[in-house]
């Protein structure tokens, strides 16, 4: 059986002041300890204009509901 898997992508431009924009890594790092720490199976990547989250599909609620919590959707 194979698992749909869904992408987020959230624009730098539109990080909420309390992340730092200068570390692109650090930002995709911290998101991904906060969904994998709420028991979300996450990947999160810094590309050239955004920061790239990937996750199992059955997880978007839950994920996208923290990323909110986060002022990040």
């Amino acid at each position: 059986m194979t698992m749909a898997t869904t992408t987020i992508r959230i624009d730098y431009d539109a990080l909420p002041s309390h992340f730092d924009r200068s570390r692109p890594d650090t930002v995709a790092e911290v998101i991904e300890t906060e969904l994998r720490d709420a028991g979300l199976t996450a990947e999160a990547a810094d590309v050239i204009s955004h920061i790239k989250i990937e996750l199992p599909t059955n997880q978007l609620a839950a994920a996208s509901s923290l990323l909110a919590s986060l002022h990040l959707i």
